[in-house]
């Protein structure tokens, strides 16, 4: 495997904010606490001061949700070591794609596992666990019940609602079905796990448990008690619309908020149900129900019944410092653009801010296609450019010229000439019969002129086609293949596909990764 490194910059691929960033923009230095490098980690770890009672609170959960599951080594002594001091998590989070959905969802694991990697290099004395946190109360189920797989996509119905987490597994085995070949740690998981939370677990355990990463699923009774006393202040004194607002009114000089933050940002969460949460006047409502509570009912709840209460998108990264030991977070650009939204929250809760780190990025390149690249005198990192521009330097390597025959036919003129003189001087009434021939030589000349030049737009026409079918390989519909490629699409080729980006991610590089098959 050949593996390269592009600079995010020269991708175009990338939003402003984040590569102001990674080159450590001062505008956006007050908007997060450490800059996620090697030796930024000494005073995160200082700084973490996680109470031993919720290590253990921690650990007794992820054992419950571990139950029934075949724990690989690595796995099994990271769970023991969560219950240790020294010991702190490297997260990343996501929802619960069917299949795992595209590679973003891969490259973000394997970011956090790297990152762990890296960090016990350099800080032999703690220990570091990766982490995926289990979107599992994630309510938007067309985002997620869907995954697309050599081109095709493949769609998985269901008329539940509520926290996707939830769902049961039934009706995909008609999807297993559809699949053009068997997929054994998949079809194992979704057959036999009862809920879509407990079928992810055991797809992430099949696919990295030999690194140690450790699955959390959010939606536990046991755990939303430590988030409960944050429920209950933003219930009683909207902290994040205040802390979050004042936040983007200084972001937003410089660049557009990520996501929007609510008067209140909770829902309500029960069985087949995960709505907001609104207050009007003195009472607070459950959008698209009949509940309705009083501002006592409503912390009671908080209160006695935790479970019922789901953070949102804001409050979400806030719920996990609080129940993990945690110093980094890795995501995508709009992940990082809006954990800069929320310095201000942890603040105001007085909860840690962790290092916010860019998940790697990446661009896998088969065989065929690099051959095929390589065939077109193109680089890698001229398949970045928009298509028209690609055609236009691929007509510059081809030499294109319209082919011309004009010296020819001047040619073919002067010795015409040269007959039509010696017929003037043989037998002048052959001079029209000359002419009729040198007409016909040129109308020949003619046919073969534009014979040719249809013979180079055939042959250019081709080269375009191959152009355009691997600009569609490298950039399905037009965007990084991470955002849309299934992770099958290149494993089932590639068994090590894994393993290979283990191997070729350096997530304290911040650079765009190009691995190429030899």
């Amino acid at each position: 495997m050949n593996v390269s490194c592009l600079d995010y910059n020269a991708t175009g691929a990338f939003s402003s904010l984040v590569l102001d960033y990674l080159r450590k923009d001062t505008k956006l230095q007050p908007f997060y606490a450490h800059f996620p490098e090697v030796a930024s980690f000494a005073a995160l770890i200082k700084d973490r001061n996680f109470p031993q009672e919720q290590r253990q609170v921690l650990v007794e959960e992820l054992t419950r949700q571990y139950e029934g599951v075949e724990l690989p080594e690595a796995v099994k002594s990271n769970l023991e070591a969560l219950a240790q001091p020294q010991t702190f998590t490297i997260t990343t989070g996501h929802q619960l794609n069917l299949f795992t959905g595209p590679l973003y969802f891969i490259y973000k694991i394997v970011t956090a596992i790297k990152t762990a990697q890296e960090l016990q290099k350099a800080y032999p004395e703690q220990k570091f666990v990766p982490v995926y946190w289990m979107a599992t109360e994630d309510h938007d189920f067309a985002e997620v019940n869907h995954f697309t797989l050599f081109g095709k996509t493949y769609t998985w119905e269901s008329d539940a609602k509520g926290a996707v987490g939830r769902f049961s597994t039934d009706g995909l085995n008609e999807l297993l079905d559809q699949l053009p070949e068997s997929y054994p740690l998949f079809e194992k998981a979704y057959t036999e796990s009862a809920t879509l939370a407990q079928a992810t677990r055991s797809i992430v355990n099949g696919l990295f448990g030999a690194y140690g990463v450790v699955c959390l699923d959010g939606d536990s009774p046991v755990l939303k008690r430590s988030f409960s006393p944050v429920a209950q202040r933003e219930l009683r004194e909207q902290i994040g619309y205040k802390a979050i607002s004042e936040t983007n009114k200084a972001l937003e000089k410089h660049y557009k908020p990520q996501v929007m933050v609510r008067e209140i940002n909770l829902f309500y969460l029960d069985q087949n149900l995960r709505e907001r949460i609104v207050q009007e006047g003195e009472t607070y409502k459950v959008l698209n129900t009949e509940l309705t509570f009083t501002q006592e009912q409503i912390l009671q709840l908080a209160q006695e019944e935790p479970e019922k209460i789901s953070p949102n998108v804001v409050m979400r990264p806030l719920y996990q410092e609080l129940v993990l030991p945690n110093l980094a977070y890795i995501g995508g650009g709009a992940e990082v653009a809006y954990w800069f939204q929320l310095k201000g929250l942890f603040e105001a809760f007085q909860v840690p801010y962790p290092a916010v780190m860019l998940r790697n990025s990446a661009m896998y390149i088969t065989k065929a296609n690099g051959q095929r690249m390589e065939k077109l005198g193109l680089t890698v990192l001229e398949m970045f450019k928009e298509l028209p521009e690609l055609k236009k330097r691929l007509a510059e390597l081809l030499n294109q010229e319209e082919v011309s025959l004009e010296d020819q036919r001047k040619a073919v003129e002067d010795i015409f000439r040269q007959v039509e003189e010696l017929a003037q001087r043989v037998d002048p009434t052959l001079v029209k019969a000359v002419a009729a021939e040198a007409q016909k030589a040129q109308n020949s000349l003619q046919m073969l002129e534009k014979k040719l030049n249809k013979a180079v737009e055939s042959k250019n026409d081709t080269t375009y086609n191959q152009l355009i079918n691997l600009k569609e390989k490298l950039f399905p519909t037009g965007v990084l293949q991470e955002r849309v490629d299934n992770l099958l699409t290149y494993q089932t080729n590639n068994p090590n596909f894994i393993p290979a980006l283990v191997a070729a991610f350096e997530p304290f590089a911040y650079s765009f990764t190009v691995l190429q098959e030899e």
